[in-house]
C-alpha cells in the first residue's frame, strides 16, 4: 500500500473506525488512535506504519483543536510542593532520560526519598518533554539547591537512557 496516502488510507477505514480514532486524536491518545486504526485497517491490507501515517494526519488536521496533555509544573514552588508532599524524607534529586516512538527523547525528574521512608525510592515530580536537558538540568538543580540535597543528571548533553544513575 506504499502507492496511497494516508488520506487514501483513511477513507478505506469505516465510520464508526474512522469516528472513534478521531475522539482518540482529540484527546491526545496517539497510541489508541494508531491500535484502533490498525486493527481495523490490517484487514485492508494497512501495516503498522500505515497506521502511524494515518493517525499523524490526523493530528496534523486538527491541530490546535487536540486537547494536549497539560505539561508538568517545573517552578520551584510547585516541585518544592510535590515533594513536600511525598512520604519520607528527599535525599537527592535526580534528572533521569528515557524516550519512546511517540514523544521522542524525554527527561523524568525524580525526588529520591530515604530508604527508612515507606514507600522508600522514586517518585515522579516532573516529565519535561520540551527542552528537556536544559530545563530538567534547571529546575532540578533549583529543587536540589532548596532542599540542601544533592542533584544527579548522568546524560545532560547526550540522550542516554542506560547512563549510571544515582547511587545511594
Amino acid at each position: 500500500m506504499s502507492d496511497i496516502t494516508p488520506a487514501d488510507r483513511w477513507a478505506l477505514l469505516p465510520a464508526g473506525i474512522r469516528e472513534q480514532a478521531d475522539g482518540y486524536v482529540l484527546q491526545d491518545a496517539r497510541m489508541r488512535a494508531i491500535r484502533v486504526v490498525f486493527e481495523a485497517g490490517r484487514a485492508r491490507g494497512m501495516g503498522l506504519h500505515d497506521a502511524q501515517l494515518v493517525v499523524h494526519e490526523r493530528y496534523l488536521r486538527y491541530g490546535d483543536r487536540i486537547a494536549r496533555t497539560p505539561r508538568s509544573p517545573l517552578d520551584l514552588e510547585s516541585l518544592a510542593a510535590r515533594a513536600a508532599g511525598l512520604p519520607g524524607r528527599v535525599v537527592a534529586v535526580e534528572a533521569v532520560r528515557d524516550g519512546d516512538t511517540v514523544h521522542d527523547w524525554f527527561v523524568d525528574l525524580l525526588a529520591v526519598t530515604a530508604v527508612t521512608a515507606e514507600p522508600a525510592g522514586e517518585h515522579r515530580l516532573a516529565t519535561i518533554h520540551t527542552d528537556p536537558a536544559a530545563a530538567a538540568d534547571r529546575a532540578g538543580r533549583a529543587l536540589a539547591a532548596h532542599l540542601a540535597v544533592p542533584f544527579h543528571f548522568a546524560s545532560p548533553d547526550t540522550p542516554d537512557d542506560e547512563a549510571p544513575r544515582r547511587r545511594p
